[in-house]
């Protein structure tokens, strides 16, 4: 059975007269790897922003991790992981100071954040950047150390926005076989990325177009759908003005494929 980690009902969200979410339906599972795809513009942000607390909605229900996004934003920013587009760590401190600065943040005892960096740094194999200074070191490993501490405190949901902009092909496919371990581990993964050959790495993609989201299923029943070969022509077709939405979104039933 899967377990609802994120669930939106008809959610809006206003800034004066401009409606940037217009009455949004989905839902996110455990474990799953969920693509949030859009042309900039199209509500994106702010929609993220929303689900890891830093906003709230105008009307609608929404919970994250089990907690209400009007009243338990708290909770929720404690119960998710969080990797922006920009560089996230500090570049003015060694690789080791950034894991104590975060696992303090998230609520980790020393022993505990002992313990992590210890794993961390064998995982990625960086024992020998413990004490280099993040700026000095290249973006491909900076983006895997970002993302790891992200997942520092084990949350239940990591929101990626565009983690891999800017990186070398080699360290791109690095990073989703990090994305594919930890969603092997029950960790959800919500991934925004405009290398559509990545949203078909995902579970379940949907399209955002206009504050609106006028596709969300597997990518294959998605291009079944529109009739194409990729996911790249799926978005072209969506994105393309007076374009249709030709079936309402399928359900949740595709397993991860192997």
């Amino acid at each position: 059975m899967k377990i609802q980690v994120i669930t939106v009902k008809n959610l809006v969200k206003k800034f004066g007269s401009f409606v940037a979410n217009d009455n949004l339906n989905f839902e996110v599972f455990g474990g799953e790897i969920f693509g949030f795809l859009g042309a900039n513009g199209a509500g994106k942000t702010t929609t993220i922003r929303i689900l890891s607390g830093l906003s709230k909605p105008t009307s609608g229900e929404v919970k994250v991790a089990g907690f209400d996004a009007y009243r338990q934003t708290e909770q929720i920013k404690k119960n998710i992981g969080y990797m922006c587009q920009k560089f996230s760590l500090y570049e003015d401190l060694t690789v080791k100071e950034n894991i104590i600065l975060y696992g303090g943040i998230y609520g980790l005892t020393k022993s505990l954040i002992k313990e992590r960096i210890a794993e961390l740094l064998a995982k990625l194999r960086f024992q020998e950047y413990e004490n280099r200074i993040i700026a000095d070191l290249p973006l491909g490993l900076r983006q895997k150390l970002a993302f790891s501490v992200a997942v520092l405190h084990e949350p239940k949901i990591v929101f990626l926005d565009e983690p891999t902009g800017g990186v070398d092909p080699i360290t791109r496919r690095q990073f989703w076989e990090m994305i594919y371990e930890t969603a092997a581990r029950g960790i959800t993964l919500f991934v925004t990325t405009h290398y559509m050959d990545e949203a078909e790495y995902c579970d379940r993609i949907s399209i955002m177009s206009e504050g609106k989201i006028v596709a969300l299923d597997t990518p294959e029943n998605l291009k079944k759908q529109y009739n194409t070969a990729t996911i790249e022509e799926v978005f072209i077709k969506i994105a393309r003005p007076g374009s249709l939405h030709p079936h309402p979104p399928v359900p949740f039933s595709q397993e991860r494929r192997g």
